[in-house]
């Protein structure tokens, strides 16, 4: 038999050149570490101000869409939420890039931050889609309790705010916290931590969901600390005028993501197996 039919196995001198994957370690994390990932987060975005405010305004204008479309046509709101979900991450990948190249002592560009998803794309684009799936499950569960309520249908704009501040309608306020609070949590536990991974190990989006979801589950209170925060601050900043404290919370909070996912991972190379 010809031996060219069977390829020689791999020297040891090769094998040995082969990368070796590190492993993921979850760093401890104390209750007060989000505030100090705020603080660097703060720092990174007076470093580099006028890309963080290129950014601050695209969260900015999409809010300020999301407002008028709710108010005039609340029928396609769902539609432009699955729009943000589509924009979102790659905006805050270019975020993350902008920390990471400060980081690393890189000189910081607008145009980096905005094509550093060209090399993971196919990631992004699960994680997307995981994201988009989670939205449209989130938005039939908030039909079905409005149906569940409301045997009228789906009520106007002004009977949707006037149901949510209407203490009589306590059950349905209830619920559908409840419903919201669910899948609210699904997504933060799947993208807390996965984005970042993804631009800085070109990890796999089913790989980066995984191990943001175990980072929540192992490190909970920190990263519900971390929640409350986010939500307060975007609240906050909603509240204001025009939205415009998004203008400065938006690329804060993109920032200070960086700074949270680096404090929680540590990436080891595995010792070399001994010799049979």
């Amino acid at each position: 038999m010809n031996a060219s039919a069977h390829p020689p196995e791999p020297s040891a001198a090769a094998s040995a050149s082969l990368p070796v994957p590190q492993l993921r370690v979850v760093q401890p994390l104390r209750l007060g570490d989000p505030v100090r990932w705020l603080a660097a987060g703060w720092r990174d975005l007076r470093a580099a101000r006028g890309i963080a405010l290129f950014y601050g305004i695209c969260f900015w204008l999409m809010a300020v869409v999301l407002g008028a479309v709710f108010r005039n046509l609340p029928q396609y709101t769902m539609s432009f939420v699955s729009g943000c979900f589509l924009v979102g991450p790659f905006l805050a990948m270019g975020l993350y890039e902008v920390s990471r190249r400060r980081e690393q002592g890189l000189p910081q560009s607008l145009g980096a931050s905005l094509t550093c998803w060209d090399k993971h794309l196919g990631s992004m684009a699960m994680l997307v889609l995981v994201m988009l799936l989670l939205e449209l499950l989130w938005g039939r569960a908030s039909l079905v309790v409005f149906a569940v309520f409301f045997n009228t249908g789906m009520p106007s704009t002004a009977g949707v705010l006037a149901a949510v501040f209407n203490p009589q309608n306590w059950q349905f306020i209830a619920v559908y916290t409840v419903v919201g609070g669910v899948f609210a949590g699904l997504v933060f536990s799947t993208c807390v931590v996965s984005i970042p991974m993804i631009l800085d190990r070109d990890t796999d989006a089913i790989t980066a969901g995984i191990a943001s979801m175990a980072l929540v589950a192992e490190r909970t209170g920190p990263m519900l600390v971390w929640g409350v925060l986010i939500v307060a601050l975007v609240l906050g900043a909603m509240l204001l005028p025009w939205a415009l404290g998004l203008l400065v919370v938006g690329p804060w909070l993109g920032h200070a993501s960086w700074h949270a996912y680096r404090a929680s991972f540590r990436w080891e190379t595995p010792p070399p197996a001994s010799p049979a």
